[in-house]
């Protein structure tokens, strides 16, 4: 039987727990990130199908970490067009108005996945152990115990869940969260079209839902198009003209023919919000504390800012002899990351359930609401700098 020892262990492969042991690594502390799927199928298409919009500021992180170097296939977003419907009426941000920085780059997650375990492979702080699960954790007053399905014994100072929405560790823990259903799919999948995207990212709302369509290399859109969840198994089941005809009906003429490349995805969208970020030598980051609406695609940045503040609490608490498990540390990196959580939690919900209202006083006030902010400068590059993840107490590794 073989036994690790190790400063900080991270339950949860995912890009979010990978990019943790990295941020750790980058303040000298060392880690073992547990993953219950092979790394080589994290990386096939099939796994996900998902692509994120990286913010400017998580981007500046993945560049410190030495993990953008190896990401292939990265497309800048430039500007940002918000509309409603057939409204008139838009918001549309420039990047220039704030410079020569993208407002956030496009990544299919299989390649983000790729140069993550590229980086792991070479840092020898970190150390990934996959497949495994994660049996028993023991987390008792001077440590964490965990076992794991091949035997091996994991000894460590502070486990870090990054297991997801519906995190064991978090309920084993006892944590209660806040859960809602917004009785909406996101039905995800990747478009070509004829004619350039100009680097444009698109937030449509429709009653059902928002619609979204952000660029990837070449002539190609990743859609994140939400739904019904009634309805969206039937959007699943339609033929590919069929489908594409759908898609078509939603995007319009602006991108000229469309054609579906690879597979559709369908996933539903809930709320989860931890009312703990912390127990007895653990912590929750990622969607273990909190899974947001993907309205305005910051989920896996609210994760990546929760990568940063952990890892910049644990490094200065390092060169201090600090236990990293003790309350008085681990309730700095909460208070911090908490009120951020809350805030956009509440926004892309408000946002969601403001947009998905057809009611004609409310389309009129939400049309007025998004002209008025696109013409206010002062206004709108507030909102701008919010969507580069350039606001709020910012941890070191996100800063310029």
């Amino acid at each position: 039987m073989e036994e690790i020892r190790t400063r900080v262990l991270i339950v949860g492969g995912g890009m979010v727990g990978q990019s943790l042991g990295l941020a750790l690594a980058h303040y000298g502390i060392d880690s073992v990130v547990v993953d219950r799927e092979s790394p080589e199928i994290m990386v096939e298409p099939p796994f996900d199908g998902r692509a994120s919009a990286i913010a400017a500021a998580s981007w500046r992180m993945l560049q410190r970490l030495g993990v953008a170097e190896h990401i292939r296939d990265v497309q800048p977003i430039e500007d940002i067009r918000v509309s409603d419907g057939a409204s008139p009426l838009f918001l549309h941000y420039d990047h220039r108005d704030l410079g020569d920085e993208p407002l956030g780059q496009m990544v299919e997650n299989r390649y983000t996945r790729t140069a993550l375990l590229d980086a792991i492979a070479a840092n020898p702080l970190v150390r990934l152990v996959a497949p495994a699960s994660v049996g028993r954790v023991r987390r008792g007053e001077a440590g964490v115990e965990a076992s794991l399905s091949d035997g091996t014994v994991i000894r460590a100072e502070l486990c870090a869940a990054a297991d997801g929405r519906q995190s064991r560790l978090r309920a084993e823990a006892g944590i209660d969260t806040v859960e809602h259903r917004y009785g909406q799919d996101g039905i995800v999948c990747t478009i070509a079209h004829e004619l350039p995207h100009d680097a444009i990212a698109h937030e449509r709302f429709l009653p059902a839902g928002p619609f979204a369509i952000l660029p990837l290399t070449g002539n190609r859109s990743s859609l994140v198009w939400t739904e019904r969840s009634d309805l969206a198994p039937a959007f699943m089941e339609l033929g590919d003209a069929d489908f594409v005809a759908e898609i078509q009906r939603r995007v319009g003429g602006f991108l000229g023919g469309l054609e579906v490349v690879g597979p559709r995805f369908r996933y539903p969208l809930t709320l989860v919000l931890a009312k703990s970020f912390r127990a007895r030598r653990m912590v929750l980051v990622g969607d273990a504390a909190h899974g947001i609406h993907p309205i305005a695609g910051q989920g896996f940045n609210l994760g990546l800012r929760d990568v940063a503040a952990l890892a910049e609490v644990l490094g200065e608490a390092a060169p201090l002899g600090l236990d990293p498990g003790t309350d008085a540390v681990l309730e700095r990196y909460e208070q911090w990351r908490r009120t951020d959580s809350l805030v956009l939690s509440a926004v892309t919900d408000g946002l969601n359930r403001l947009f998905s209202n057809d009611a004609v006083p409310v389309k009129i006030a939400r049309d007025l609401g998004l002209g008025a902010v696109n013409r206010v400068k002062p206004l709108k590059k507030f909102f701008m700098r919010h969507a580069m993840g350039d606001v709020g107490d910012r941890p070191e590794l996100l800063r310029p």
